[in-house]
């Protein structure tokens, strides 16, 4: 049988009197609460574990004579507010054995209060030291993540799993649609949060909500945040300045009753000190992770105030958004999707997949080189994306580099592209800038399309091709342009297409060079990705120098208009 350790202290009230110089003014019934007696139970107590089992679990009771309402401050940065009974449990997550100050207040009649203070030592085991790596970036590190405006559901919100269950993952009540929220001209400052999560040599976790200034506050929560209210939600001056403590705990949900039985969230809760919280304000700061990965956060809360309502939010590390969230069938003036490179490392995961290997027969040309995945063949840095082809001996090739797609990511029929770059050098290199057309289990090359806006080859240097491959016409046999750059690899040039339904024009530096007669006959008229690659040798290519050793295509930006 387990031994509970209890402390019940009977208090005396503390009371405070306003003096009222008017005798005749009238005062309703001002009633202290008296009698306060606190109970605690410490769950998994026993004399093997007089702190506790480890869960951090501790039931409390208060009780007191002409009490309306109690407030808890648990003394680990949490507290709440105003709770008309007196029994809460709350879970302490600070790992180790740690002393808390623990105050409760018995509010009477007249708002007069009665209250008391107690320590107890209470025992946590929990610590997901992975969810604190992912999120910081590691030890002594620190990591930002920006809202997933591009992603369905990057704000969303359902019923709590007890009334909601088939709810609960994917938000049953409302979900924003791609940078919904990003491009309102509403909620626009939500887009512009960065979410700092930052962990010491001790690992400790802390966090800072960078808001530019302003806060989206939804509008039910507007008054208690900011003593005002627009009748909906929208953009406050709100100061988050501070940086608050974060602790971990585990989930508390029964995830028996989800509906998808196949889906398990991660099972991880992050409590916020301070009244912190991440972007959007619903007067919480407790959000259970149910995905996260080195680049991808996922997270619920529930309302502070409406306790059925759980609050939805996607968010990425890379704040590398591709889509600008325009769809507008236009002139090709209308920017739809940019890749400026602005962060430094790998390329954004949220654009692009890298693919690696060799492909089948040298990806279809017979090319000699691996693709890798390493930064010594792709990486960003200074807002250029760098490919490098380099001569080493790498899994059974003697030669290594990069090949980026954006298929699953980024797909897109009729347009306008641009990309500025400067093109590697050397005999046997053969740089590509291309896009391939949306691929099903029925089609394949070359039935799918394939528009190369730039091509080049180290062998005829400074020579610009442009090719379209299709049905009748391919591989050797592809309609092809071409014209002269006389510093195609030691400046940067801009090389376009502009795609729609009846014509194929490529351009470099704005003059146009080559030019296809687009019809239903042909596979033009479908979606297509981008792809960019450095290749070496093949049917292409041509024979490679013997004393190469390495040489690198530079791309400032990719821009894509409608």
């Amino acid at each position: 049988m387990k031994n509970i350790y209890k402390i019940s202290l009977l208090l005396v009230a503390v009371v405070t009197f306003f003096n009222c110089q008017d005798e005749d003014q009238k005062f309703g019934n001002v009633v202290a609460p008296t009698n306060l007696i606190l109970d605690f139970e410490i769950q998994g107590v026993d004399a093997a574990n007089p702190n506790g089992d480890g869960t951090g679990i501790v039931s409390f009771i208060a009780n007191a004579d002409n009490a309306i309402t109690y407030q808890f401050n648990f003394g680990d940065g949490t507290s709440v507010e105003a709770t008309t009974s007196g029994e809460i449990t709350h879970q302490f997550t600070q790992t180790g054995i740690n002393t808390y100050n623990v105050t409760v207040s018995a509010s009477g009649l007249g708002g007069l209060k009665t209250s008391t203070a107690l320590n107890l030592d209470v025992k946590s085991d929990f610590n997901d030291q992975e969810a604190k790596d992912l999120l910081s970036g590691g030890e002594s590190s620190s990591k930002v993540w920006y809202l997933a405006g591009s992603q369905p559901g990057h704000l969303g919100v359902g019923g709590t799993i007890d009334i909601a269950p088939d709810a609960f993952y994917f938000p049953g009540f409302y979900a924003a649609t791609p940078f919904e929220k990003c491009s309102d001209g509403i909620s626009d400052c939500l887009c512009n949060d960065e979410l700092i999560f930052s962990q010491d040599s001790n690992n400790q976790l802390t966090y800072k909500l960078n808001n530019k200034g302003r806060t989206f506050i939804n509008a039910a929560h507007q008054l208690s945040a900011v003593g005002m209210e627009e009748g909906q939600d929208a953009c406050f001056e709100f100061d988050t300045s501070g940086i608050s403590n974060v602790s971990l705990a585990p989930s508390t949900t029964d995830y028996s009753t989800v509906a998808d039985p196949a889906f398990m969230p991660r099972g991880t809760v992050l409590n916020f000190s301070d009244d912190a919280f991440m972007g959007y304000y619903v007067s919480s700061s407790s959000y259970e992770i149910l995905e996260i990965t080195d680049d991808y956060l996922y997270v619920r809360t529930i309302d502070g105030l409406n306790p059925v309502l759980a609050w939805y939010h996607k968010f990425v590390s890379s704040g590398c958004y591709g889509d600008t969230g325009d769809d507008i069938p236009a002139n090709n003036n209308v920017l739809v999707w940019e890749e400026e490179f602005n962060v430094d490392g790998a390329p954004c995961n949220y654009n692009w997949q890298l693919e690696e290997g060799t492909g089948d027969n040298g990806w279809g040309n017979n090319e000699s080189q691996y693709y890798t995945n390493r930064p010594e063949n792709v990486v960003v840095e200074n807002g250029i994306l760098k490919i490098t082809a380099r001569a080493e001996s790498f899994m059974g090739s003697d030669y290594t580099s990069a090949r980026m797609i954006s298929q699953g990511r980024f797909e897109f029929q009729y347009g306008k592209v641009e990309v500025r770059a400067k093109l590697p050098e050397g005999a046997g290199t053969w740089p590509a800038i291309w896009m391939l057309g949306d691929m099903s289990e029925a089609d394949q090359w070359p039935d799918i399309g394939e528009i190369d806006i730039m091509e080049h080859v180290g062998n005829n240097q400074n020579t610009i091709f442009s090719s379209l491959h299709y049905p009748g016409n391919f591989g050797g046999n592809a309609n092809t342009g071409s014209t002269t750059v006389p510093t195609a690899s030691s400046e940067f040039h801009v090389y376009s297409v502009e795609w729609d339904a009846n014509t194929i024009n490529f351009f470099v530096d704005g003059t146009q060079f080559h030019t296809f007669n687009n019809s239903s006959a042909v596979p033009f008229n479908h979606e297509f990705f981008l792809i960019l690659n450095v290749a070496m040798g093949g049917n292409f290519g041509g024979p490679i120098d013997p004393d190469f050793t390495e040489s690198t295509m530079e791309i400032d930006y990719i821009r894509v208009y409608q």
